[in-house]
């Protein structure tokens, strides 16, 4: 109905009963807040940082649901399909005559930056790098 009348349309959408930000806390908060704004809600509040079904908040979880929010933003936002996006000339280039590979090319280049949401917090090491800086966990991120 708020959409039919132009309404702010709003539910809690990322309590978590997790005690913790972790893993449980994590897949809750992007489940929920995924299908709450899929489902064209406008106004998603307790989206970040409430515990224990409500019962206690999490500064950190704040911190980290940020990159939570981020990346439900990004879907919401939906794919564009046009014929720049879908790339036929570019993968015709590419495969029959180029490096068979779109890493060389601008438009990858463009699309990335364009569509990937980099997180904020999240840890985008290599197993390698992550071990030589002493495997550092999210919830202990000075960022």
């Amino acid at each position: 109905m708020h959409r039919i009348y132009d309404l702010p349309g709003g539910a809690a959408s990322g309590i978590s009963d997790s005690k913790l930000p972790d893993m449980q806390a994590g897949w809750e908060q992007g489940i929920t807040n995924t299908l709450a704004s899929l489902s064209g809600l406008n106004l998603c509040y307790e989206s970040v940082g409430m515990h224990a079904s409500l019962l206690g908040f999490c500064m950190e979880s704040m911190v980290l649901g940020d990159d939570i929010l981020g990346q439900v933003m990004r879907l919401v936002r939906g794919i564009d399909v046009t014929e720049d996006t879908t790339s036929i000339e570019v993968m015709k280039e590419i495969c029959l005559g180029g490096a068979g590979h779109y890493l060389g090319s601008n438009q990858t280049l463009q699309l990335m930056q364009t569509e990937y949401v980099y997180p904020v917090v999240g840890n985008r090491m290599s197993p390698k790098e992550w071990v030589e800086a002493g495997k550092p966990m999210l919830i202990d991120s000075e960022k």
